[in-house]
């Protein structure tokens, strides 16, 4: 990538990708796509590791390709190998990113699933699930900024930023973005007894209950 850095970088440099990754993972609420900004304050603005070119490209180049959306992390940690000398040193940094970023919340994910799945029905559950609904919206508001950020003045840029809204219209409104229709077994298998509502969709909060339900979609 154009603009490329030239590193010279320790074992605590490395150990501190690696812890950083770590700590990455255990707030990487909605997906390791809402850690983006930190992502960027640590390698871009306090490292240096990284170009903001190289940042967004990476980021990018992994959204575009077929895979898993956790292929920019790898990118990422291939970028910061490759200015730190070479692609044994791109190989190491994939390693670590990958290794740091995964194996914290894969191990907290499967505890807190297999917790929360006997507990789906306490209210205190349904409420830290809907609680961090917003969490997870603001902390991708907040990745699209510091992407857009990076393309110089807001003003003479309007254009991608009118692109940006646009899209972001489009995705919302689409049919695909619905959820998907419950088996029918499940839906007749969830009404409560003697029920006249049909249990689908359900009206979930008072934001819910003030506009029209959506359709939920059926795969052919």
């Amino acid at each position: 990538m154009n603009g490329a850095l030239t590193l010279v970088l320790t074992v605590q440099d490395w150990l501190n990708l690696l812890f950083h990754y770590l700590m990455l993972s255990l707030l990487s609420v909605g997906g390791a796509v809402s850690t983006v900004p930190d992502m960027h304050r640590f390698l871009v603005e306090q490292q240096h590791w990284l170009t903001d070119a190289q940042f967004n490209a990476s980021i990018a180049l992994a959204q575009a390709s077929p895979g898993p959306n956790l292929l920019f992390v790898a990118l990422l940690g291939w970028n910061v190998g490759l200015n730190a000398g070479g692609w044994p040193t791109g190989l190491l940094g994939v390693l670590l990113s990958l290794m740091g970023i995964l194996v914290p919340s894969t191990a907290l994910t499967y505890a807190a699933a297999q917790w929360g799945h006997r507990n789906r029905e306490l209210r205190a559950v349904r409420a830290f699930k809907q609680g961090l609904a917003p969490i997870v919206v603001a902390l991708l508001m907040a990745t699209s900024w510091i992407m857009a950020s990076a393309n110089g003045s807001h003003v003479a840029n309007w254009p991608l930023w009118l692109v940006t809204a646009a899209t972001a219209v489009i995705v919302w409104r689409s049919p695909a973005s619905a959820p998907p229709c419950p088996p029918a077994a499940h839906r007749l298998s969830s009404a409560p007894p003697g029920s006249k509502r049909a249990p689908y969709p359900r009206q979930t909060s008072p934001w819910s209950a003030r506009r029209p339900a959506r359709n939920c979609w059926q795969p052919r």
